[in-house]
């Protein structure tokens, strides 16, 4: 999963179900090694009642991070190599059928699309995204709040999500969806339509950032730091990805469980 992620996907599941929780999106930085995990170890076999979906928190060139929702039988790899542009993004995951969003928009420099180069360029480039998180439990309320007059003037569907790193956060955001949603196409196919879904949470007071108190500009830099390395390193194996066409379409299998079942009754 993520890099600073301190907690295990199934820690994760099994403290939602215990808040209430249906279901869950695993959006780690640049990975899809949590989700991967769930899906080879776990999945079918427990919290059948539980939904897990799979998402990722892209780190472009850019624009921050953004969050990134492809269909279930898209695998796109070069998702795991940040630094793209993040107008080489939009249409990249756009063609697959995917959408995107900026992460805790209006927050720290550097790591939030209101607070980085490619909006102080080119503000339009919102028009081009298909939903905003407006709530991030990890930002103070005034942020969120600007995000959500930023989602309202654009129109675009708001978002929830805890940005949990650690066991403290796991269950401070939700986002309300229909029940119908069983899969990633589903939960694609109501935001482009728009419905209407209810976000909120409790604000995490006890984050990095709060800690270092003005200090906190050097954790963005930091960040800035990290991604313009990280970008710069992983440059070859993105170009590499996108001669190759970088996507590769897979056949959704059924669940362990559902195998099992479909062997016994043959």
């Amino acid at each position: 999963g993520s890099p600073d992620g301190k907690v295990p996907i199934e820690q994760y599941i099994r403290m939602l179900r215990n808040q209430g929780f249906g279901g869950m999106l695993v959006t780690d930085h640049d990975s899809y090694g949590g989700y991967r995990y769930w899906k080879k170890n776990i999945k079918g076999d427990k919290y059948q009642d539980f939904l897990v979906l799979k998402g990722i928190e892209y780190d472009t060139l850019d624009a921050g991070h953004i969050l990134v929702i492809m269909p279930e039988n898209i695998k796109l790899r070069l998702l795991e190599l940040r630094g793209i542009p993040v107008q080489m993004l939009i249409p990249i995951v756009h063609n697959y059928g995917g959408i995107l969003g900026p992460a805790h928009p209006c927050g720290e420099k550097f790591m939030s699309f209101m607070n980085a180069k490619a909006y102080q360029r080119n503000p339009d480039i919102l028009k081009e995204f298909d939903f905003m998180e407006i709530f991030n439990a990890c930002e103070p309320q005034e942020v969120n709040d600007r995000a959500k007059a930023v989602a309202e003037k654009y129109g675009l569907p708001g978002t929830g999500g805890s940005d949990a790193h650690k066991a403290d956060c796991i269950g401070l955001a939700y986002t309300e969806v229909p029940d119908d949603i069983t899969c990633e196409s589903d939960l694609i196919t109501h935001i482009m339509k728009g419905t209407k879904m209810e976000c909120g949470g409790t604000i995490y007071t006890n984050t990095t950032k709060e800690k270092m108190g003005k200090a906190k500009g050097i954790l963005s830099h930091s960040f800035w730091i990290y991604n313009k390395v990280g970008g710069w390193s992983k440059a070859i194996k993105r170009s590499n990805k996108l001669k190759k066409g970088y996507v590769e379409r897979v056949e959704v299998k059924e669940s362990k469980k559902e195998e099992k079942d479909e062997q016994t009754s043959n």
